[in-house]
């Protein structure tokens, strides 16, 4: 798949998992620091690799609803997205991660919203990234 590029993000990495990393326009400048977990320091106030994945996706998921309502007609009213990525050990001996997106469309018939979901998984481009790649698991549910 070949894309007409109409914005590039650019970011930094110095030091790996336990270094830092910066944006280019400095907005975002982060300490790294591998979790307990994983054999690492898990240095308070930092960040990792997962948890900044974990946040695009989300946020990106979350404006895929977006088109997905837009596209069917419909107004989102406090439309939430939780992502969670796990980090292990793959089956091939080497490392992978996996995606738990939690969607919650409040307002909305239980099929609708998983409906509006799987619009929004087609359409978003950090699914369509790693479609085939991790494994993804989407809960949606309805909760005030």
């Amino acid at each position: 798949m070949k894309i007409e590029k109409i914005f590039t993000a650019q970011a930094l990495a110095k030091g790996g998992r336990d270094g830092h990393v910066s944006s280019n326009n400095n907005v975002l400048n982060l300490t790294l620091s591998t979790p307990k977990e994983m054999g690492g320091p898990g240095k308070a106030g930092a960040t990792n690799p997962e948890q900044l994945f974990a946040a695009g996706y989300a946020a990106c998921f979350e404006g895929a609803l977006g088109v997905a309502a837009r596209q069917a007609n419909v107004r989102l009213n406090n439309v939430t997205v939780e992502a969670l990525i796990g980090f292990g050990q793959a089956t091939d001996g080497g490392y992978g991660i996996s995606a738990d997106l939690h969607v919650n469309l409040p307002g909305f018939e239980q099929k609708q919203a998983e409906e509006l979901v799987e619009a929004a998984h087609g359409i978003c481009p950090y699914s369509r990234a790693t479609k085939g790649n991790i494994e993804v698991s989407l809960t949606t549910t309805t909760n005030a």
